[in-house]
């Protein structure tokens, strides 16, 4: 039985990602680097600082990594502030009331930087929903490997074949499998070029999920 769900946040929860590819093909502009679609799809859930090191191995962009993820985080965090348009998901607010009512311990998992994932949360009121908040940031390596998912798993007050992970990218639904957590992939509109086919099952839309639902998944 169910009793823990983790979840991603942007294109999850929220559709950050409109914001954060304004930040990042602005500041690749000021770099003057050529990111196609396909190389930048690659970088869907990974962590700002992970991004840059990448681009840093791939471009040797020869300066300090932590100033590439200062001026992106600038451009994000203006662009957010102005975004009048942004919302949560269709259907997420009542999946996330209706397994808190249920008596679901909710923790987010997310490889956004802590700064960001608190804007989300204040601006959409979810904090007395989610007992634990873990922010990619805190990880040497971001998804694919499992660390910030292993991380959620022992915060939470059920066994981890008592949790699942509700995850929208291809690096997402990989780190779930190697945590050995059961994964939900969400086949987000918003959410492009990702390969979900890893997933244990998937979903469309937020309604196809309810608290008795997931309650009722058997993960081993």
């Amino acid at each position: 039985m169910i009793r823990t769900v983790i979840f991603d946040m942007d294109g999850v929860i929220v559709d950050t990602e409109p914001v954060h590819r304004y930040a990042f093909f602005k500041h690749f502009d000021e770099l003057g680097l050529h990111i196609t679609d396909e190389e930048y799809a690659t970088f869907t859930g990974l962590s700002t600082r992970n991004v840059y090191q990448k681009l840093n191995e791939a471009y040797n962009l020869g300066e300090d990594i932590e100033s590439f993820v200062l001026r992106k985080r600038a451009i994000f965090n203006d662009a957010f502030d102005e975004k009048e348009d942004l919302d949560l998901l269709d259907g997420v607010r009542t999946l996330i009331e209706d397994l808190h009512q249920h008596g679901f311990q909710l923790i987010l998992a997310s490889s956004a930087a802590k700064v960001t994932i608190a804007r989300v949360f204040k601006r959409f009121g979810l904090d007395p929903y989610f007992s634990d908040k873990v922010s990619g940031e805190d990880f040497v390596r971001s998804k694919p490997d499992p660390a910030i998912f292993e991380h959620a798993a022992s915060l939470s007050k059920a066994p981890k074949s008592e949790c699942i992970i509700i995850e929208d990218s291809n690096n997402g639904v990989k780190a779930a499998r190697a945590a050995g957590i059961y994964c939900i992939g969400y086949n987000s509109e918003h959410t492009a070029l990702q390969d979900l086919s890893e997933a244990n099952q998937v979903i469309n839309h937020f309604s196809e999920l309810n608290a008795e639902k997931i309650r009722a998944i058997v993960t081993e």
